[in-house]
């Protein structure tokens, strides 16, 4: 980065900075990128799973179809790429969790299935995509964490003998009202939208920004982006954004 650009990128954190402080009602939205810190590979990156070779596409193996027809590849290919359960908190779930607890930000909008906002602390997370941290029998109901899944040899059965399945939504399948719902109200009741680490192509998810009509809309990616009525722009790691932000605001 050179002199001046480095000069505009501070400017621009400091801008943030003091939008943050005088929000009255931040809400953050986000996606992969704000994992990829956690070691948690973003689906769409270049070097994301979706460019990643296995038998099947990743986009059919995560599919509702292909899950009820091969589940043992389905399971296979979940536990190996989608339980990362030894990624840890970064700067950026850190700081949201932060902003929570100064009753900045109001709620977290993730398109993530990680469980991490949660492992730092935030209280108000609205999963779009679900919890690879919750996993239920399809018999009887009967709920299972992540673990149980990890270790389990083949397809995760319940002591019932019915299959598991993870609380995720997979292709084929709807997001959840409740969740859409709330992250709506969430974003027509903000003043300050932060998006973060998402480029904004999965939908029906992506198109809940439209709901924002509050006063600053930033987006932080490590891509350029165009999303529209944004304010502030800023291009770069979402860690190393808040780490710096952080500096200025605690």
């Amino acid at each position: 980065m050179g002199v001046v650009n480095q000069m505009q990128q501070e400017e621009k954190i400091k801008q943030l900075a003091k939008w943050i402080q005088n929000s009255k009602y931040m809400v953050f939205f986000g996606g992969a990128g704000v994992s990829t810190e956690s070691g948690i590979p973003d689906f769409r990156s270049a070097d994301g799973l979706y460019n990643q070779k296995y038998e099947d596409p990743p986009e059919r193996i995560i599919s509702h179809s292909y899950y009820l027809s091969k589940p043992e590849a389905f399971f296979r290919f979940y536990k190996d790429k989608m339980l990362n359960l030894n990624a840890k908190p970064n700067a950026a779930h850190k700081l949201l969790a932060k902003l929570e607890e100064q009753g900045i930000c109001k709620a977290v909008i993730s398109q993530n299935i990680d469980g991490l906002h949660q492992e730092a602390g935030s209280k108000k997370v609205i999963e779009l995509h679900g919890s690879v941290h919750r996993n239920f029998c399809r018999k009887c109901g009967k709920q299972y964490d992540a673990e149980y899944v990890k270790n389990s040899k083949g397809i995760p059965q319940c002591e019932c003998k019915g299959q598991l399945k993870p609380d995720v939504v997979l292709y084929e399948e709807p997001l959840n009202q409740k969740s859409i719902s709330e992250a709506i109200e969430e974003l027509q009741k903000a003043d300050l939208l932060i998006i973060g680490g998402t480029s904004l192509s999965v939908y029906p998810a992506a198109g809940l920004v439209e709901y924002f009509n509050g006063e600053h809309l930033v987006v932080i990616n490590k891509e350029p982006m165009q999303v529209r009525n944004t304010e502030l722009g800023i291009q770069g790691s979402i860690g190393e954004v808040f780490s710096a932000v952080e500096k200025l605001i605690l």
